[in-house]
């Protein structure tokens, strides 16, 4: 499966002022700091058309980093690097990643210590969450569902799949289900999404009694990325979903040249074969 190899545009030793550190007198006198930056977009339109509208302004970002430095008071540089990746990706929709080191020149140890850094990459994941309910007003659930997410600052609902009614399956004597996908970008890690969509689950009403038993409202995270994810809690891709005409039908709608990265198989070879 090839990757998506993406342009960057590099900000190097960027001096900013700001109050961080552990010490008292950190947080109250301030020191200096640099950044280092690397964004990752696609500069090809901008390139061929000239045209800053299509790229990413780097003195924007430049001029935003400086101020969140000197806005935020953190007592550890690993803090500021994760809060201000966080803020420059969701200021610049357009950035897909970034690369950031925060750099703490002459840190007061008590030693001959030049600089210490910490540098992360954080970015938006593509993720597609199936979404059911078969208890109540199911369509007031879905809505609920919908509506969670996308008041979830730190996800982006691309596209939601026509909602269909199916059979339930596993536990059959139950009431059919509403079923859809939805496709959306996160800043969150797979563990955190998790957490996320059982908070929005149990604002619905979701109880866990009985395994494929009905329920107000189920969020499944079906694809995070093309990543291959086995913990006690959390498995992706969906290790069923192959087995399920009401997870392939949706997911077809959305991406159906998705492929499994475990079967090496599309959606749509999946629903045939299904």
């Amino acid at each position: 499966m090839r990757k998506e190899a993406w342009d960057k545009i590099h900000i190097k030793n960027l001096e900013v002022f700001g109050k961080h550190g552990v010490l008292p007198e950190e947080n109250r006198l301030g020191q200096k700091f640099q950044i280092n930056a690397a964004l990752y977009l696609h500069t090809r339109e901008a390139g061929l058309r000239d045209d800053l509208r299509k790229t990413i302004h780097y003195g924007e970002v430049s001029r935003f980093m400086t101020s969140f430095m000197m806005e935020h008071t953190f007592q550890l540089i690993e803090t500021a690097a994760e809060q201000m990746a966080r803020a420059v990706l969701l200021q610049f929709p357009s950035m897909e990643k970034i690369r950031l080191e925060v750099l703490k020149p002459w840190a007061p140890i008590g030693l001959p210590l030049e600089s210490v850094s910490v540098e992360i990459e954080r970015g938006w994941h593509q993720v597609f969450v199936a979404i059911g309910s078969n208890l109540g007003e199911r369509e007031d659930y879905i809505a609920m569902g919908l509506e969670g997410l996308g008041q979830c600052e730190d996800c982006k609902v691309e596209q939601v799949s026509e909602i269909i009614t199916t059979k339930p399956y596993g536990v059959t004597e139950q009431p059919e289900f509403l079923n859809g996908m939805i496709k959306l970008k996160t800043l969150l890690s797979p563990q955190e999404l998790l957490q996320e969509l059982h908070r929005i689950e149990q604002e619905a009403g979701r109880e866990r009694l009985v395994h494929w038993g009905p329920r107000t409202l189920d969020l499944d995270i079906i694809f995070y990325d093309d990543w291959v994810i086995d913990t006690e809690e959390l498995q992706v891709p969906h290790p069923d979903m192959q087995n399920r005409a009401f997870v392939l039908q949706p997911l077809a709608e959305l991406a159906p040249f998705l492929r499994h990265p475990l079967f090496n198989k599309t959606v749509t070879q999946m629903l045939k074969e299904l």
